[in-house]
């Protein structure tokens, strides 16, 4: 059995949610691969400390040179702001390692269209972070759709939604100024979660309307005064794409940070003439189920734990975030390693580059007050 061993570069949050998800690589059963945290790098030396309990860990450098010239480093994970994204994937690429990347893959759409031609023309394997696919619900509805049990397609909604700016006291981070996040703002951060499955199913609007909202134009700047918060914070795009048969489809991506009641909610709809799914992480365990006969009802499964690589916890145990982003790395060491299947996979560079051009033409739409088709 292969093992991916994996280099993290930005050890914070999603950093140490990396190291924690290796860290219980035995609770996976059938992932095919073994997969350990061999190297990190972080300029806050308190922040390389806090992984010197992970053992497999044989490097913490605060260079990035340092841990890209490693040869104890096959892939390596990036997690930092938007702004850094194709100076550090480049890097990457260049010194003959494999990628997994944070969305949105660069800071805009030239940017990420750079990384995956780099990455093509060194033919390397490199793959985008978005967890929320990996909940038992949407791999139970993404093979559902697959096999062709919608009928006719109908209509499809997809949307993460934070209240995370709700405060408007709360003090201004990187997230929140364009320089740092990019001009789309909330799309950036969060909408390759919402794309992410669409665009697998081959669900891409041709063309599309968007509107944007900046609803906080100022934030504590953490030092007693004021700084300016210019970043789209909520995102409501509207569009179409063609079924099989080349009919019109509606779908809608809705991304926000200021969603109150949302602490954090990832939702997918798809409506069919035979059949219908419905999956929020608000209720992590349920999938709703549309059938008709004579009459028409939906139906709620309990999920219980029924991911896409099976576990160890029993099928009564809960299902959470920190259980997807495992599985979201496994579905990463499995297809690095040639063993994925049919398996839901991460995010591609050309799914990423998708992304980016969904939120190029909802700058436009909303710019212009009007339908803008998609960057060829």
């Amino acid at each position: 059995m292969k093992t991916l061993r994996l280099g993290i570069i930005g050890g914070g949050l999603m950093g140490k949610e990396t190291a924690s998800a290796l860290a219980r690589w035995c609770n996976l059963e059938d992932v095919g691969v073994n997969a350990e945290l061999t190297a990190v790098c972080d300029l806050q030396p308190a922040v390389l400390d806090w992984f010197r309990r992970i053992s497999s860990v044989r490097l913490f450098t605060a260079d990035a040179a340092e841990l890209l010239a490693s040869p104890d480093v096959d892939a390596v994970y990036v997690a930092v702001p938007h702004h850094l994204h194709e100076e550090l994937y480049l890097q990457v690429l260049r010194a003959g390692k494999d990628l997994l990347a944070e969305k949105p893959f660069g800071i805009d759409l030239a940017a990420a269209r750079r990384v995956r031609d780099e990455a093509a023309r060194l033919g390397r394997f490199v793959r985008c972070s978005s967890e929320f696919p990996f909940y038992p619900g949407p791999w139970r509805i993404f093979n559902e759709v697959r096999a062709g049990r919608c009928g006719r397609l109908i209509e499809v909604k997809a949307g993460f939604l934070h209240a995370s700016d709700l405060d408007s006291d709360k003090p201004i981070n990187w997230k929140r100024q364009a320089r740092f996040c990019g001009a789309a703002g909330v799309m950036n951060d969060l909408g390759m979660h919402a794309a992410h499955l669409p665009l697998r199913l081959g669900w891409k609007p041709g063309h599309l309307y968007a509107r944007l909202q900046k609803l906080v134009t100022e934030r504590p700047d953490g030092k007693g005064g004021r700084a300016v918060c210019d970043t789209w914070e909520n995102a409501l795009l509207s569009g179409e794409f063609t079924d099989d048969a080349k009919r019109p489809v509606p779908i809608t991506l809705e991304v926000k940070r200021v969603s109150p009641g949302d602490t954090n909610n990832w939702y997918l709809e798809i409506i069919g003439t035979e059949a219908s799914y419905r999956f929020s992480t608000k209720e992590p365990r349920t999938l709703w189920v549309f059938r008709r006969d004579k009459e028409q009802w939906w139906q709620r499964t309990d999920l219980g734990m029924s991911p896409p690589f099976k576990v160890i916890t029993p099928a009564i145990g809960e299902f959470g975030f920190a259980d997807a982003f495992q599985q979201m790395l496994a579905a990463f060491a499995a297809e690095w390693a040639g063993v994925l299947g049919k398996r839901f996979g991460c995010a591609t560079p050309d799914e990423a580059v998708a992304t980016h051009e969904l939120w190029t033409a909802a700058l436009a739409s909303n710019r212009e007050h009007k339908v803008v088709s998609l960057t060829a």
